[in-house]
């Protein structure tokens, strides 16, 4: 179970977030401002922080500052009332890793939520894991329904690239600078071998597709 820590002086709205938190299936602890919240790392593991901005004794910004400068690695989602870009600016800079204005819809909050621990789990174990299939970047294996394969180096990270962003589309150049390289002489048709060998592969999988964009290129797609 992941444990998300909520550093919020608005005792309502923190207690609002862990509610809707602990009713999806998350652990919360609550604390009221970032001092207090730094006190909570040093006893407890904490995958996931949502913080205010604006907090007494310490605020997101210093906690941030103190987390990052630490080498803390974990998701910090602000929430806050500061609707400026300098503001923004200012949090994305120091290292947030994405930003929320109230009044929140804490449905999106679940939404978001979500993404960042999927996002951290991608990085940090390098392992993509969905209904019924994990794909481990260490060993380049597609394990499906516990039947597990190795794939070709650039077929695998083609496909992790794709899954790990699902829906979202990806030109064949992009897809050529990242796996390739700028300065790669391949024929950028390479990429439209690897994808068609991929869905051979992949043909009886209901679990996931990779969708041509006509005139684009190609999107992953994790079917329900």
């Amino acid at each position: 179970m992941f444990h998300i820590l909520v550093v919020e002086d608005d005792q309502a709205l923190n207690k609002l977030i862990c509610r809707v938190l602990i009713k999806n299936g998350y652990e919360t602890t609550a604390v009221f401002n970032g001092a207090e919240a730094l006190a909570m790392l040093d006893q407890t593991y904490i995958d996931l922080i949502i913080t205010d901005l604006m907090m007494p004794k310490m605020d997101g910004y210093d906690l941030t500052r103190e987390l990052r400068e630490n080498g803390y690695q974990l998701p910090i989602l602000v929430v806050t009332a500061k609707d400026t870009f300098p503001d923004k600016l200012k949090g994305f800079k120091l290292g947030i890793d994405d930003y929320m204005v109230k009044p929140i819809d804490v449905n999106e909050l679940l939404l978001r939520v979500e993404a960042l621990l999927r996002r951290a789990k991608i990085i940090f174990e390098k392992k993509l894991e969905f209904d019924h299939v994990c794909l481990d970047y260490i060993n380049l294996t597609v394990t499906v329904d516990d039947h597990s394969q190795i794939l070709p180096q650039k077929e695998f990270q083609l496909l992790y690239k794709l899954l790990s962003f699902p829906n979202h589309t990806f030109t064949r150049q992009q897809i050529m600078d990242e796996l390739w390289g700028y300065d790669s002489e391949t024929d950028i048709r390479t990429v439209d071998v690897h994808i068609n060998r991929l869905r051979d592969r992949f043909r009886d999988i209901p679990y996931f597709q990779i969708q041509t964009v006509r005139g684009l290129g190609y999107k992953g797609m994790i079917c329900p």
